[in-house]
């Protein structure tokens, strides 16, 4: 047998170069071959762990259980072996939207295998194309979790141009949300914050939206809510105004010093009417009653349509009672 090998040998007449030539051309055409397999699209079942994410009122985000999902899909030969060693290494969190995600009992919901069909690129991947789905019906158990409802600050760093400035606040919408978590960690949480609202140089009304800032421990029922600030041009005009005493009980007269004040509006602009000689400054009997320094703060009764606002000088008047 030996003396047979090597007379075979001998008449092919291979050295050890041609040896690691042909070794090499195997393995070159072995590639090719592995490489225009695996190319090819090929119907196989596959299996994912899913773990569902979803927001639900009263209810923790993320499912305390998972499920395993199979379904016969098209995909080509390499997309077959790289799911497969991806699914060895854990579960894939899929988002659901509350619309399909049906209450069962207590806190376990389920979703139809027809509703899959819509999530199945979050399971399988783009590159995979899901015929039908195996498994009939996946049930999550979403633990309760305590909640409840706070209101939303804005943080804001706002500039205008000359001439301009806000009418009224920066709102936003919702002005509250519901945040879920443990029942310590909620007591702790009393209102929710935005990113920075950052805006500079203003002339004209602002919209947008704007991201709420994350709590540890803590999901919110929405993840940003909408802005806005309306913004106007103004005219600044000045005057002065004699201060008038109000809610002063019968038989009591109440002084004020100084008894006039210089008063400066801030108007839109531009103005249709000039309102301001309408608007009264007044020192309230019930301030001055409060006050242990036997001073009232004065203040405008009403802001008249037009005005946005106005600045008193000087803003404390002293005050003496005197009966009648």
């Amino acid at each position: 047998m030996r003396d047979t090998r090597h007379k075979l040998l001998k008449a092919l007449n291979f050295n050890r170069r041609d040896w690691v030539v042909l070794l090499l051309a195997l393995l070159l055409a072995f590639s090719i071959w592995l490489i225009h397999n695996l190319s090819l699209r090929y119907n196989d079942y596959l299996n994912a762990s899913v773990i569902a994410v979803c927001n639900i009122d009263g209810h923790s985000e993320t499912s305390a259980n998972r499920c395993e999902v199979m379904a016969r899909c098209r995909t080509t030969g390499y997309n077959v072996l790289k799911y497969n060693r991806k699914a060895k290494h854990g579960s894939k969190k899929v988002a659901f939207s509350p619309a399909v995600m049906k209450h069962d009992r207590d806190d376990i919901y389920y979703v139809t295998s027809a509703d899959l069909q819509e999530y199945a690129h979050l399971i399988y991947g783009d590159n995979v194309t899901v015929e039908y789905f195996v498994s009939d019906t996946l049930f999550f158990r979403f633990p309760y979790q305590d909640s409840k409802k706070v209101p939303v600050s804005i943080v804001s760093s706002l500039s205008f141009r000359p001439q301009y400035m806000s009418y009224g606040e920066l709102t936003c919408v919702p002005d509250s949300v519901v945040i879920y978590g443990e029942r310590k960690k909620l007591e702790s949480v009393s209102r929710v914050y935005t990113a920075p609202v950052k805006h500079s140089d203003l002339n004209e009304d602002v919209r947008g939206l704007v991201d709420l800032e994350k709590i540890r421990g803590v999901r919110m029922s929405v993840s940003e809510v909408h802005y806005s600030l309306d913004v106007t041009r103004f005219v600044a005009l000045s005057g002065r105004k004699r201060v008038i005493p109000v809610n002063v009980p019968a038989g009591k007269d109440m002084i004020v010093f100084p008894s006039y004040v210089d008063v400066t509006w801030n108007c839109v602009f531009p103005m249709n009417e000039d309102k301001t000689s309408d608007m009264e400054i007044v020192a309230d009997y019930n301030d001055f009653v409060r006050s242990l320094s036997g001073k009232c703060v004065v203040k405008p009764s009403a802001l008249p349509a037009g005005v946005i606002s106005c600045q008193v000088s000087p803003e404390v008047v002293d005050c003496v009672l005197e009966e009648l």
